[in-house]
């Protein structure tokens, strides 16, 4: 059960939602049928270690509700109550994304990042309205909105959730605790517009590491989540702290340093997947090996990581100085932990 009333969820977040968030993606054993234990509990053990603060369990690759579950009581049992823990709404169905969250809950996570099945094709802003409403009023948990073009929400309106939509959602579903702000992504105007009109009720987060710490020295944002920027390991977690407590130089000296990093991570994710509206889960669970995580197979369908784009990856690492392993690529299919 979460350690707050579903009515007192935005005093919860203003209060603990703070710090950077990861992403762990699940491990899987070599022959794909059971959740790696093992490479689970490495992978958020060292998100702990590296000072995020919170974790997204990626559910948006083949995975149960009952599996989700059980990544979720891992994950729990693993980090007790040192690290919060993001219900991940990406399963196929709205009454899915809900039992989905209900197991979920039972099993120790603490908020919900609410994402849209690919097949949920509104055509109003109503029915974004209705399928949204319904999630939210379905848990208990404290919810993070998340407008982002993956969505297809332009159809509707430009921003995909316009401020008014936004304003309907806050005003009749009060365990909406926070909005992970991408209107017009990769543009920075949904966060800007977010940011102005609903700061003083809900946590404003702005994901992109890129974007997060440079609008640091124009906005106080006391999280970023959910994104891969467990890649360059402690690096993000200590420029927003930095950021954080207005050493905002400081945080922008660390920010230069690991630009190589941050470009590669760009020019790899729009040479493979520009325009399909598909996060490559694949190619973030292989820049997470490179940081030491677990890594290993991915069940399909999942996309893959060409080895010029793996070669790319690890030398952006290698220039911005950031931890990256000696191993070969070749180990990474295996994983650390193999099951």
């Amino acid at each position: 059960m979460p350690s707050y009333a579903r009515k007192d969820a935005r005093a919860w977040a203003r209060d603990h939602l703070t710090g950077c968030s990861a992403v762990t993606i699940p491990s899987y054993s070599a022959d794909l049928r059971r959740l790696n234990e093992r490479g689970i509990r490495h992978d958020v053990a060292l998100a702990r270690e590296l000072g995020y603060r919170y974790t997204l369990l990626c559910s948006e690759v083949a995975i149960t509700p009952e599996e989700n579950a059980q990544f979720t009581a891992w994950a729990r049992d693993t980090v007790g109550q040192d690290m919060g823990l993001f219900f991940h709404a990406a399963f196929g169905t709205l009454a899915e994304n809900i039992e989905a969250a209900q197991l979920a809950q039972k099993a120790g996570a603490d908020i919900v990042l609410l994402s849209y099945p690919p097949q949920f094709w509104p055509t109003t802003e109503q029915e974004i309205y209705d399928y949204t409403r319904a999630f939210c009023e379905a848990t208990d948990l404290a919810v993070m909105l998340f407008p982002i073009p993956l969505w297809g929400f332009e159809r509707v309106h430009p921003a995909g959730m316009s401020v008014a939509l936004v304003r309907r959602l806050l005003d009749d579903c009060p365990n909406i605790v926070a909005i992970k702000s991408e209107q017009g992504f990769p543009l920075i105007a949904g966060l800007c517009e977010m940011y102005h009109h609903f700061r003083d009720e809900v946590v404003i987060s702005c994901p992109i590491e890129g974007d997060a710490i440079p609008m640091m020295s124009l906005m106080q944002l006391q999280f970023s989540g959910t994104s891969n920027t467990q890649w360059m390991s402690h690096y993000y977690p200590r420029a927003f702290e930095l950021a954080r407590r207005g050493e905002w130089d400081a945080a922008m000296e660390a920010y230069w340093r690991v630009a190589p990093a941050r470009n590669a991570n760009g020019a790899a994710a729009q040479t493979y997947a520009g325009g399909t509206g598909v996060l490559n889960r694949t190619m973030w669970k292989y820049q997470d090996w490179l940081a030491g995580f677990n890594g290993g197979p991915l069940r399909g369908p999942a996309m893959r990581v060409p080895d010029r784009l793996m070669k790319m990856l690890r030398q952006g690492l290698v220039a911005s100085g950031l931890p990256v392993t000696a191993d070969p690529d070749s180990a990474y299919m295996t994983g650390r932990h193999p099951c």
